[in-house]
């Protein structure tokens, strides 16, 4: 856990992951006076509430990590790009919540439970990425039947959350809502389509000649890149759905090696960070609601694949899950903390 006396600076406090780093952070106890709270100009002089109290936020610039042992960046990538070499120039280790840094090879990718020690043989200051969120919470769920089984092939399609887009894209979301259920045409901003009562494909730009919009991109690339595994086949699709908070997956995956119902389930026994939910009396399994504020990744529906062939023990190398997690804490601000917890080791 990053010590109580280190000196913390939240770049981009005012926004959805910068807020949810900062209630996080109060949760763990961590002291109001060991946080520097930063953000644009337009924001310097406003107050978040913590602990009882408030912090003031001051504008984000190269002086604000004089001091500082760790920068959680929740900002833009252009804010990344042009303050985490001033950050690390002071001294400060960075860990970034933006895309600014994914695709770079000398930069970690990192989700602690999945390959955390890599953390470890980061040169100092370190400045280490986050992944994004629907590979965050894909990899969590996924990491128990890797280390036991192996993972060939991966097909995922995801249930994405509209405040992945940002504050107005709530707004957006409970507007056309209103303007619906009164009988009037929604009027889309944030994105291209309604987002109220409709699912349409990730608002993220499209690749004409792959078919690939960026989201789904970023799944494959970045999954093989954790994993260290550039053959892992990963066939994503990826929509928005009208739920404000938390986003959901379906998946089906190819094992390395066969197993029955009862091995993976057995797999998922102690995982770190991942809770079952799997009531198929009650017909109970992971929902977006019941992931929102909270830190686990939910997992459930776990089956064998229906349209497999198994062998006389029942063993098969095709299953399938359904998960669900909250993409502003563990898709971003928790797993961002996380990875600073093991640079303060």
């Amino acid at each position: 856990m990053i010590p109580s006396d280190c000196l913390v600076v939240v770049v981009g406090a005012t926004g959805a992951v910068g807020r949810e780093a900062l209630a996080i952070l109060e949760s763990r106890g961590h002291p109001a006076d060991r946080i520097r709270a930063v953000a644009s100009a337009r924001s310097a002089g406003s107050t978040i509430p913590y602990a009882g109290s408030a912090i003031q936020v001051s504008e984000a610039g190269p002086a604000s990590f004089a001091g500082a042992r760790v920068a959680l960046f929740c900002a833009t990538s252009d804010i990344a790009r042009t303050l985490a070499p001033a950050a690390r120039a002071a001294g400060c280790a960075v860990v970034d919540n933006s895309s600014a840094f994914r695709a770079d090879p000398d930069v970690p990718l990192v989700v602690p439970e999945v390959n955390g020690p890599d953390v470890s043989r980061v040169p100092s200051p370190a400045l280490i990425a986050n992944p994004n969120c629907s590979t965050i919470l894909l990899l969590v769920a996924l990491e128990p039947l890797r280390a036991k089984f192996g993972i060939e092939r991966i097909v995922v399609s995801t249930y994405q959350a509209v405040s992945g887009a940002g504050a107005a894209a709530i707004t957006e979301l409970q507007q056309q809502a209103s303007e619906m259920l009164a009988g009037r045409a929604p009027q889309p901003k944030v994105f291209a389509e309604p987002c109220a009562f409709n699912v349409f494909s990730h608002n993220s730009a499209m690749d004409e000649a792959t078919g690939l919009n960026g989201e789904e991109k970023k799944m494959i690339s970045e999954t093989r890149r954790i994993w260290n595994d550039p053959n892992v086949e990963v066939s994503p699709m990826c929509v928005r759905v009208p739920v404000v908070r938390a986003h959901s997956e379906s998946v089906s995956v190819t094992l390395k090696h066969p197993a029955s119902e009862s091995e993976v389930r057995e797999a998922f026994r102690g995982a770190e960070g991942v809770v079952i939910i799997d009531d198929r009396k009650g017909n109970k399994f992971p929902t977006p609601l019941q992931a929102s504020g909270t830190d686990p990744v939910y997992v459930g529906r776990l089956r064998a694949d229906p349209g497999s062939k198994r062998d006389s023990a029942g063993r098969t190398r095709n299953h399938c899950l359904f998960l669900s997690g909250d993409q502003l804490r563990k898709g971003a601000a928790l797993n961002a903390i996380q990875i600073a917890d093991l640079l303060a080791k």
